[in-house]
Parts: C-alpha cells; sequence; structure tokens
C-alpha cells in the first residue's frame, strides 16, 4: 500500500498509545481491517482504547503515527 493512501484513515485504538508505549489500531483498509503498531503523533499524547483516531505518518510495513480524530 502506497504511503499516501494510509495517512488520514480513520481507526480504533484496541492497545493504549502513548509515551513510551507501543500501542496498536485497527484500520478499515484494502477492503478489510488490518492491525497495526501504534505511537502517538505528539510525544505527549496518551490515547485510551476505544478512542478514533487518524493515521497522520505511516511506516511501512506495520507502523503508524495517529492521533485523537476527535477532541474529548
Amino acid at each position: 500500500m502506497a504511503d499516501a493512501s494510509m495517512v488520514g484513515l480513520m481507526g480504533r485504538v484496541t492497545g493504549t498509545v502513548g509515551p513510551g508505549l507501543v500501542g496498536e489500531v485497527i484500520v478499515r483498509v484494502r477492503g478489510g481491517a488490518e492491525h497495526f503498531l501504534a505511537h502517538p503523533a505528539s510525544a505527549t499524547d496518551r490515547i485510551e482504547p476505544g478512542t478514533v483516531v487518524m493515521v497522520v505518518e505511516y511506516l511501512p510495513p506495520r507502523t503508524v503515527y495517529v492521533t485523537a480524530a476527535y477532541d474529548s
């Protein structure tokens, strides 16, 4: 999958994403849903499971940087 096609996709946190943690998100892509290792786009953000996120950077093959899609 091309880098540009992952950026901007929405997903949901399945494992806490935060400083010093490697979290997990599930993203709908390629006609299904896939899990990716996830890091926060901002080094100080902590994103809890269930939060809707947006992919801001993709590092092939399975790593994304994310930010919360909505203010809470």
